[in-house]
């Protein structure tokens, strides 16, 4: 049952700069926690957190970190890893590219609905933060249903995969069932102590390989482009079939009509860019947030964007469509071998890896934030512990227990199908989470949420949110639908096995929600009530005491 908590709700510790075009103060205390009221954190509704001892220490992130933090939680390896799953989803060259167009598109809306939750609600937290603020009632259902999916989903364990695989190819050391694995948990134990231990080098690391990613992803695209325009130097290797892939007719050729098939592939491209609202997350840490998030998170995903299509039309440009299919993840791999000979092939492998190692230390620096604040509220057990930034200034045992998870993902997962069951069970919350955030907005439209009084600096066009549900709802359903033949998602797995893994983990979330807040409570004759005061550092904690 929950105790002691720590908390720094939405909007409680702004800073008055921060939150006058936001939601008044008062209200919106009151509407995240009805248990909290303005006399018990500042009589007047608007306390200086400047003076707060913890608003300087905290704040460290600026534009380029928080552009960073985006970046590298979107290209990790799906740019690498997944262009021959989704040329397989596909059927066709033609149609992959459209899938890359598709889910550019649906990146850049989701993008937009997180930028004005995130400018009205400029907390770290995410999606949690914006569904408790929308969903209020069963009180603590949604933290309890979102601290769920923030624990148990490994969400670095495909990348740390992905990591152990190519460090293994670049060492020409043969690939095994468990030393990929060993090798990616020492990835996500690298990253831990980075981020628990020595936070400032952890995000000075990170965006030095947001840098080195950007430079190789940009040499791939333009290399693929000298290629096909004649550049004297980036001719293929003899013996290399030849690709014929924007020959109009070649370009369509196999195009599937199966929905299971098209929708593997789009989740392969979703894949590709999640993370968009990964600065969400951590925005109590980011310095002026409501400016930077409004800067940052348009700059990182049309950067990426333009780099994946680049970098697809260079991949077909250099590999015939057949290669592709039979590349498994190493794709960029006979990229290389194509043009610069077989000795490039273990360059690209390290490259990969750094890639792989940024999103790693991109996600576990997020996730470990949000895990955190479910300890501020009181929602975890020992949520002390939970909440706690010593001894190192950072919340390494949050940063611990999403490693943990993520070591035992790694260890779990099955042979063969490891990295995409992974990649599918990771990107099927986000698809719960997004149609509720997309739906949850819309609500806030409506006559019934006019008491909410939701007046965001930044405000998107409704039909933005309406694409965003619609193809997150298309892509919630499809894969529920048996595959056809020739288009199975797993070599060993069922093809539904993603995604009712994902929404079983709900049932976690909920199990505890109601023996905590519920069954015990009527058992014991009493109720609870959370109670709000600040911390030796100057952060709000909420205690949820027994009241009979």
């Amino acid at each position: 049952m929950p105790g002691e908590s720590l908390s720094h709700q939405s909007a409680i510790d702004a800073s008055p700069s921060e939150s006058e075009p936001l939601l008044s103060r008062r209200s919106l205390r009151r509407g995240l926690d009805d248990d909290f009221t303005p006399e018990d954190i500042d009589p007047t509704g608007l306390e200086d957190a400047e003076q707060s001892k913890d608003s300087g220490s905290r704040r460290q992130m600026g534009l380029v970190s928080a552009i960073f933090m985006i970046f590298n939680r979107i290209i990790g390896t799906g740019i690498f890893s997944t262009p021959s799953v989704i040329l397989r989803s596909s059927g066709s060259v033609g149609v992959a590219l459209v899938m890359w167009v598709v889910g550019a598109l649906v990146a850049a809306a989701g993008t937009a609905v997180y930028i004005e939750l995130g400018t009205g609600l400029p907390r770290s937290g995410g999606e949690k933060i914006y569904l408790e603020y929308i969903y209020r009632r069963p009180k603590y259902l949604v933290a309890c249903g979102y601290a769920s999916y923030a624990i148990f989903i490994g969400w670095t364990s495909a990348n740390a995969i992905a990591f152990g695989e190519y460090v293994i190819n670049a060492l020409g050391y043969p690939l095994n069932q468990w030393n990929a694995r060993l090798i990616g948990i020492g990835c996500v134990t690298f990253s831990l102590i980075m981020h628990g231990v020595f936070m400032k080098w952890g995000l000075r690391l990170q965006n030095g390989l947001g840098f080195f990613n950007l430079f190789i992803l940009l040499g791939i695209a333009f290399a693929g482009l000298f290629h096909w325009v004649g550049v004297p130097g980036f001719e293929l290797q003899d013996g290399v079939e030849v690709p014929n892939n924007f020959e109009w007719d070649m370009m369509w050729a196999g195009t599937t009509t199966d929905p299971n098939a098209i929708v593997t592939g789009l989740f392969s491209v979703t894949w590709g860019y999640i993370g968009y609202h990964n600065a969400n997350y951590v925005l109590s840490e980011v310095r002026n947030p409501v400016r930077t998030i409004k800067l940052a998170a348009p700059l990182a995903l049309g950067s990426v964007t333009f780099v994946y299509l680049f970098i697809n039309f260079a991949y077909f440009a250099v590999v015939s469509k057949n290669d592709i299919l039979g590349s498994g993840r190493i794709v960029a791999a006979l990229f290389f071998r194509n043009l610069f000979g077989p000795s490039a092939g273990k360059f690209i492998s390290i490259v990969i890896a750094m890639a792989a190692l940024g999103n790693v230390m991109a996600t576990l620096f997020a996730y470990g934030r949000v895990i955190q604040d479910l300890g501020r509220e009181g929602i975890l057990p020992w949520p002390k512990t939970f909440a706690s930034n010593k001894p190192f200034g950072a919340p390494l045992v949050a940063l611990s227990v999403q490693a943990l998870t993520a070591s035992a993902a790694i260890i779990a997962s099955p042979p063969g199908d490891a990295y995409l069951f992974m990649v599918n069970f990771s990107s099927y919350p986000l698809v719960i989470f997004n149609i509720s955030i997309a739906f949850g907005l819309l609500l806030l439209y409506t006559p019934g949420y006019r008491s909410f009084d939701w007046r965001p600096p930044v405000r998107i066009p409704k039909a933005v949110a309406c694409f965003f549900l619609l193809a997150n709802l298309f892509l919630l359903l499809v894969p529920l639908i048996p595959p056809a033949p020739g288009f199975e998602v797993y070599e060993h797995l069922p093809y539904w096995l993603h995604a009712i893994a994902a929404i079983s983990i709900s049932l976690i979330g909920v199990g505890y929600w109601y023996g905590s807040f519920i069954w015990l409570p009527r058992r014991g004759g009493y109720e609870l009530e959370r109670k709000w005061s600040k911390d030796e550092d100057g952060v709000w904690q909420g205690n949820f005491v027994v009241r009979r």
